[in-house]
């Protein structure tokens, strides 16, 4: 009998070659399509329209074409949480990566759950990344594509999670998995990707904030690292580490938010250079490579999903966190813009060895960098 598997169908290009190939692997195949129940107005006929609606329907008809079963799964309520999260973390002075959050408790929770209703032994999705089996333990490994690798966003997997994913586009470029789409016709061939975050219409956070937070927005004052007030913000919600527009500020050079202060209410900024940082500390780690982590060991670390990875120092602080474990990391050279919120992975060239929330950076000289 034919082991039975579930494949998260986006309405994409990745996912619906990721069905083909394990359909022609001789799994039974599985269709689900994952709906927000995100609304977005239409520019030009203003009518409330489901911002999902043309993705299912390209699923749907990826489904047919491959004869395989296809299901629509109201996931409403928990995107409702997801976006929640995306909020909060943006009123904490933080910046979310929700798609991690979605793959470990959306696609690889709420979705393994549904297969298992279904009797299916596995979840699959278009991601490019790949999972080996060594010594009883399941590696994640980067997607062979170097351009389209996603195991960044993949990383807090747990080993069960592991076990049950498959990922059929992970060692594939995304020029074959387009000309296999081509050849197949599939309605999907020539759809271009999305930017956006699934859950944010024409990638309009700020709007998304204003409508979710709406009053517990606060004005704050935008200030130098010495502490000098340059002037104000309209909450510091709509700012992130790095960012250099939208301040509303001039003073003769270039100016960047290099940290957030949400007990005050603090856009701190600075210079170019002020944002380049060689230490942070990392929370809720999962180690994904070891049971048990060494007391310290070189890494190549992302601080983001487009940053290159860096050679650095992690040392594991078990126990030093309020829940999980917890890490500091320290960066052969200064990084660019380590912001807390967003995720460091950490590697050993192709095979991720686990990675945490950041929490703190420090500036250097080890003090906790832009405090007032």
């Amino acid at each position: 009998m034919a082991k039975k598997v579930v494949v998260a169908m986006s309405g994409g290009v990745d996912s619906s070659v990721a069905a083909y190939r394990l359909a022609e692997a001789g799994f039974e195949v599985i269709g689900v399509f994952m709906r927000t129940g995100i609304f977005a107005r239409d520019k030009e006929t203003g009518v409330k329209r489901c911002c999902s609606a043309n993705d299912a329907r390209d699923a749907r008809s990826v489904a047919e074409a491959l004869k395989i079963r296809f299901f629509v799964q109201n996931f409403e309520r928990d995107f409702d949480m997801l976006i929640d999260y995306f909020c909060r973390e943006y009123s904490s002075g933080r910046t979310p990566n929700p798609c991690i959050i979605c793959n470990q408790r959306l696609k690889f929770g709420r979705l393994l759950h549904f297969a298992r209703s279904l009797k299916a032994e596995y979840v699959a999705t278009g991601h490019y990344a790949r999972v080996e089996k060594n010594n009883g333990r399941f590696l994640l490994k980067r997607g062979s594509d170097p351009d389209k690798d996603q195991a960044y966003v993949l990383f807090s997997l747990s080993q069960e999670q592991l076990s049950r994913a498959i990922f059929p586009v992970g060692q594939m470029r995304k020029s074959e998995v387009r000309q296999i789409a081509q050849k197949l016709g599939l309605k999907t061939k020539d759809k271009p990707e999305s930017q956006e975050i699934c859950f944010v219409p024409e990638d309009d956070y700020r709007t998304l904030l204003k409508e979710r937070r709406g009053s517990r927005i606060r004005p704050g004052k935008i200030v130098d690292l010495s502490g000098r007030i340059l002037g104000e913000h309209p909450g510091i919600e709509f700012f992130t580490t790095g960012q250099r527009h939208g301040l509303g500020i001039a003073e003769g050079q270039p100016l960047y938010v290099v940290a957030i202060d949400k007990e005050k209410d603090l856009v701190i900024v600075g210079g170019e250079s002020d944002l380049y940082q060689t230490t942070c500390s990392v929370s809720d780690v999962n180690w994904v490579a070891f049971s048990e982590p060494p007391a310290r060991f070189e890494a190549q670390v992302k601080i983001r999903y487009a940053h290159k990875a860096a050679p650095a120092v992690v040392t594991p602080l078990a126990g030093q966190a309020e829940t999980g474990s917890a890490a500091r990391v320290e960066f052969a050279r200064p990084q660019r813009a380590i912001t807390p919120g967003q995720a460091a992975v950490f590697y050993s060239g192709e095979v991720v060895l686990g990675g945490g929330w950041i929490e703190k950076v420090f500036d250097n000289k080890g003090d906790s960098s832009g405090k007032h």
